[in-house]
């Protein structure tokens, strides 16, 4: 009797475990659990139209499938970061969320920001969502993986020598920043005071102010942040290093400018087809080797180096993670289900 009723104990146990073992299936507007959480297919399909153009030919279905799979997966990913930040205190207070709110919203007028919130079907709440969620994870990698980097001096020494041929310079450079105003304005692009000419006389009365400021002392990256019209406007107006042999393909006046220069030195406005602009020469590189002596080399190798290891450690941080974590995606089983197509009731 005694062994009758331990073979019908083990019997039981392994029935019960097999039945655990087998989770249950939630409903289809679930595609995905971390950690116990639903990741919804409202969510997903929310971010889907903000990266799908209405203006493009509609994707197929497997494009578009491809598409929510990947943004599912990145969904599942800030899931799992999130909840590290917030076992380590690190989620994104009020405060910071309205403050880099603010500042996002900052280029647009209202009916512009209202008209965008429209078109990708994101509310302010969906919005300061993503803040927050951004912030908080920044805040964790912050700690958990940038904290943690080190570039040593005999790192760039070893990088610069086993890679010396990268840093002779083929042709003269040209570092310019610009600050550009037309009577054309781009819905497109934004600066932060939102500030655009609408007609040639508006364009030239506003080049003549900047030109005006600077005269001052102004900052002319603040400016062009602030009052620039064109895409550089977000970086100050940098446009990086210009080869000599790219200036021969720019307006003659334009090159003839900018060969005469010195550094640090601001031009006043020149007018083209396009409106105006302001240039400021930053630096000028002659042809030649440039030694790790020059302080612009040991820091474009210490940056490349920290970019790098930054990269690394993310990837592995987040491997870590996952495999920390408990993920079901539905959405790809059911895929894979249905051979590459999701089921009548989806």
């Amino acid at each position: 009797m005694t062994r009758r009723i331990l073979i019908l104990a083990v019997i039981a146990a392994c029935a019960f475990g097999a039945a655990c073992k087998k989770e249950a299936t939630p409903g289809p507007d679930v595609w995905a659990t971390v950690n116990g959480k639903d990741i919804s297919r409202a969510e997903v399909e929310k971010y889907f139209r903000t990266r799908v153009n209405p203006e493009s030919p509609a994707p197929s279905q497997e494009e578009a499938l491809s598409l929510k799979l990947s943004i599912l997966d990145e969904l599942v990913n800030n899931e799992i970061l999130l909840e590290r930040a917030s076992k380590m205190n690190l989620i994104a207070s009020d405060a910071e969320v309205e403050d880099k709110f603010t500042e996002s919203k900052s280029p647009y007028t209202e009916d512009e920001f209202q008209r965008k919130l429209h078109e990708t079907g994101l509310s302010v709440d969906d919005l300061k969502s993503d803040i927050r969620r951004q912030l908080s994870v920044q805040k964790l990698l912050n700690r958990e993986v940038v904290a943690k980097i080190s570039i040593t001096d005999q790192d760039v020494t070893d990088f610069y020598n086993k890679n010396r041929a990268q840093f002779n310079v083929a042709e003269p450079q040209f570092h310019i920043a610009q600050i550009v105003v037309t009577p054309h304005p781009d819905p497109s692009v934004h600066n932060r005071k939102n500030d655009k000419a609408t007609t040639d006389a508006e364009a030239k009365r506003k080049i003549l102010l900047l030109e005006q400021h600077l005269a001052s002392g102004a900052d002319f990256g603040q400016l062009a942040m602030d009052f620039s019209e064109d895409s550089t406007a977000a970086t100050g107006g940098d446009l990086g290093f210009v080869p000599e042999s790219a200036l021969n393909r720019s307006d003659p006046v334009l090159k003839k400018t900018v060969l005469s220069m010195k550094a640090g030195e601001v031009t006043q406005p020149i007018a083209n087809q396009g409106g105006y602009r302001i240039l400021k020469l930053i630096a000028r590189e002659s042809a030649g080797q440039r030694e790790l002596s020059d302080p612009q080399v040991q820091q474009s190798v210490r940056d490349m180096l920290r970019n790098r290891k930054e990269q690394l450690l993310r990837s592995a941080y987040m491997v870590e993670a996952r495999d920390d974590a408990h993920v079901t995606n539905y959405l790809a089983r059911q895929i894979l289900e249905s051979a590459g197509k999701l089921p009548a009731s989806q």
